[in-house]
C-alpha cells in the first residue's frame, strides 16, 4: 500500500507541475513543449515503476524485458509508417517549380 501512496503523491505532483507549466505563464513559450515531454516521460517512469512494479528485481527482469522489446515494436512500427508516408509524400509531388494546374495541363 505503501508503494501505491507514493507513486500517487508523486504522479499528482507531476500532473500538477504540468498543469502550472501552461497556466501560470512562468515557462516561455518555446520551452513549454519540451517541458511537458519531460514531464510526460517522468510520470510515465514513475507509473511503471510504483503501479506496474516493473524493475530490475529478480521476479520481475522478465516483465521489464517484455515491455521493453515491446516499446521497441511500437517505435519501429511507428518510425517506419512515418518513413514511409514521409517519402510516399515527397515522390507523389508534382515536380519542383511546377502548380498543379500547369502538370494537367499537359495532357
Amino acid at each position: 500500500m505503501r508503494s501505491y501512496a507514493i507513486g500517487f503523491a508523486i504522479s499528482l505532483a507531476l500532473t500538477l507541475g504540468s498543469f502550472g507549466t501552461v497556466m501560470s505563464g512562468v515557462v516561455p513559450p518555446h520551452l513549454r513543449l519540451g517541458v511537458l515531454v519531460l514531464l510526460a516521460v517522468v510520470q510515465l517512469v514513475v507509473q511503471l515503476i510504483y503501479f506496474l512494479h516493473m524493475g530490475t528485481a529478480k521476479s520481475q527482469r522478465e516483465n521489464t524485458a517484455i515491455f521493453l522489446c515491446t516499446g521497441l515494436l511500437i517505435a519501429i512500427i511507428v518510425a517506419g509508417s512515418l518513413w514511409v508516408m514521409h517519402n510516399a509524400n515527397v515522390n507523389m509531388m508534382p515536380g519542383h517549380g511546377m502548380s498543379v494546374p500547369q502538370a494537367m495541363s499537359h495532357e
